[in-house]
């Protein structure tokens, strides 16, 4: 555990800066290596605060900003449309389950719908 207290309350924002896993800014996880095989990722639509626009979310994947941010980037090439990498999920603008569920199970990760 590191010397630097945890923010607990801030109304500068700066408490937004901070680790979802480990609570540190910047952040403390351990970066795990990816073995895709041995990855199971899950997919879900959302619509929830997006003013009825629909949003592709992949989600529970280990700690690997890095390779994350890059799978971002093929994710939203391969689908044509906009995105955003957050530490804890991929989201990709538009219903693209199916395409992105191909996607990475060419890429050699296990995938499951989640959700209705």
């Amino acid at each position: 555990m590191s010397d630097k207290p945890r923010i607990l309350y801030s109304s500068d924002g700066s408490h937004e800066k901070q680790c979802k896993t480990c609570g540190h800014y910047p952040c403390e996880c351990k970066v795990v290596d990816i073995n895709p095989s041995a990855l199971t990722l899950k997919i879900r639509r959302e619509t929830s605060g997006r003013g009825g626009k629909a949003v592709t979310v992949v989600f529970e994947f280990p700690s690997n900003p890095d390779y994350f941010k890059n799978l971002t980037t093929k994710l939203k090439t391969q689908c044509g449309t906009g995105g955003t990498f957050k530490e804890t999920s991929i989201e990709i603008q538009g219903d693209h389950r199916d395409k992105i569920k191909a996607i990475l199970e060419k890429m050699g990760f296990k995938v499951k719908l989640a959700g209705g």
